[in-house]
């Protein structure tokens, strides 16, 4: 089996939380540990980071923090979802609720950079 590649794209920034490469998408780990991931493991990066830029749907949802109504799937500097622009976040959800509007999000972004 072939070496996966590395998605590097030679324009190598941290976003302000420090914990992705605002060039190819991977997290500070997936750099870190490159080059001793097995395929399967560079395959699962690279899965993530294709996702990332699909293109969603647009939904009409409610904020499951505060009940605000908001759209998801657009309004991000790419082209997809407004919350793409954030740093990547274990989603604050539960897991039978839906996404945090923007404003809670951008909160929530903000509350785990000052931990």
């Amino acid at each position: 089996m072939a070496e996966v590649a590395s998605p590097c794209i030679k324009q190598c920034k941290l976003d302000d939380s420090r914990r992705y490469c605002t060039g190819c998408l991977r997290t500070l780990d997936e750099i870190t540990g490159w080059s001793s991931a097995s395929n399967v493991q560079k395959q699962a990066a690279l899965d993530r980071i294709a996702s990332l830029r699909q293109p969603l749907p647009v939904r009409q949802l409610h904020c499951t923090q505060c009940g605000s109504a908001f759209a998801c799937g657009t309004g991000g500097r790419q082209g997809g979802c407004w919350c793409a622009d954030l740093p990547p976040l274990a989603s604050p959800a539960s897991a039978s609720g839906d996404c945090l509007c923007p404003a809670c999000l951008h909160a929530a972004a903000a509350a785990r950079q000052t931990r």
